[in-house]
């Protein structure tokens, strides 16, 4: 090993910050870089997120449609496929919501609706926020009762 031939790791050392505008003998004197005038040129300046240069901004650009109805009340749909499997695998006769919740089908601030896909093999009675009439029809078929919250 030679000591006159030590060197820092590569990437460690930084060059030092350029200072600008330190006289015309730096290279950097004058306008410090930035060009002459405009608003790029002035001190601070940052440029509006979306900003295209004066050209009208692509969300702009883009029409407008629809609207969020704030009113909305979401539904987490559960159909009566998955109902079946609980009772198939549970041996249970009532499905309400603390049930759904307890068996990760629904959150606990969910509002539930049950749907129609599938079918019903027994008899269940079946406590929800809602339902459609597909799926009401096929639990009352069955002699279960659909009971809405």
């Amino acid at each position: 090993m030679n000591l006159s031939k030590l060197t820092p790791a590569k990437g460690s050392v930084k060059n030092p910050k350029k200072r600008l505008g330190r006289g015309q003998g730096s290279g950097k004197g004058g306008t410090s870089t930035r060009g002459h005038k405009g608003a790029q040129s002035r001190s601070g300046y940052s440029q509006k997120r979306g900003f295209e240069g004066g050209q009208m901004p692509l969300q702009r650009r883009i029409p407008k449609y629809g609207f969020n109805n704030l009113f909305r009340t979401e539904y987490r749909g559960i159909n009566l496929d998955r109902i079946q499997t609980l009772i198939d695998n549970k041996k249970v006769s009532a499905v309400d919501i603390a049930f759904l919740v307890k068996n990760g089908l629904a959150g606990k601030n969910d509002r539930i609706k049950i749907l129609g896909r599938g079918e019903l093999k027994s008899k269940v009675d079946v406590k929800a926020h809602a339902f459609s009439a597909s799926a009401k029809s096929a639990i009352e078929a069955k002699g279960g009762t659909a009971t809405v919250i």
